[in-house]
């Protein structure tokens, strides 16, 4: 196993290539050094002739992710920034990838961590109790605005009266409340989840390449121009957010002005 920084670790065992994230003394929390080695390794195991599927997972047992590393953003706008920037690019880039990405979901996912999950192709479930494994989209009770995908992947992924749901509520949302909407592509038992999870890898790389490849990339690309414009819409309102503080009158030009610009 080969890695850039020790908190993503990198491996191939086959046709898989696996990312990790291996932060779990900071519930795997993503700072923009690992944003940007999360990107690099998604480029590369795409341009890997030997690899035919990616999968995401992480290390401990608590926390899938928590999101991004709040520390590191607190009080300092260059960092806001690099880690907006490199969060979209990370989302992006696994939603218009030619190879299909798994996500392994083995604890609690928050913010960026369930970015993660609803930007990938199949997702792939322990099989525990919303004590232990829960959902959650906290951004608007943290006071960061929901940017880099946290609208429009959630709103794609689970439609629109759901996605405000969690967006507006701060609910948690568990494994039953998933299986209800059809989300989870497989569960498994905790103990044998990095096995079974690369096992179905290693059967969906048996697929025929030129299948599989360009049937996600037609998806895709009948999404592409959608998808563009919904983040740079995230963006702009973002930038706008993060401003000297509106007015009602202000918020409702403003919003006026994106329904000329955007549809």
């Amino acid at each position: 196993m080969s890695n850039m920084s020790n908190t993503i670790l990198y491996d191939i065992k086959g046709k898989v290539a696996t990312i990790t994230l291996n932060r779990a003394e900071k519930a795997n929390a993503a700072n923009i050094e690992m944003l940007q080695t999360i990107h690099e390794k998604l480029l590369e195991a795409d341009d890997n002739e030997r690899v035919k599927i990616i999968i995401i997972k992480s290390t401990g047992d608590r926390f899938f992710s928590a999101g991004y590393d709040l520390k590191e953003v607190q009080g300092d706008p260059k960092n806001v920034a690099l880690t907006t920037t490199w969060g979209r690019r990370v989302n992006e880039t696994i939603l218009f990838l030619k190879k299909p990405v798994i996500t392994q979901v083995q604890g609690i996912a928050i913010g960026f961590g369930v970015l993660l999950i609803v930007a990938s192709d199949l997702r792939v479930f322990a099989d525990r109790p919303i004590e232990e494994l829960y959902l959650q989209l906290p951004e608007l009770y943290i006071s960061a605005f929901p940017q880099t995908g946290a609208t429009l992947m959630p709103l794609m992924a689970f439609g629109m009266t759901f996605a405000k749901n969690m967006l507006f509520t701060n609910k948690k949302v568990g494994l039953e409340e998933l299986k209800n909407i059809n989300f989870p592509t497989k569960i498994f038992s905790r103990e044998n989840l990095d096995a079974d999870t690369l096992a179905y890898a290693k059967e969906l790389s048996k697929l025929k390449m030129e299948f599989l490849f360009t049937e996600k990339a037609m998806m895709t690309m009948m999404n592409k121009i959608y998808i563009k414009k919904c983040l740079d819409l995230e963006d702009e309102c973002g930038a706008y957010a993060y401003g000297p503080k509106k007015s009602m009158k202000d918020l409702h030009e403003f919003i006026q002005g994106l329904y000329k610009k955007f549809l």
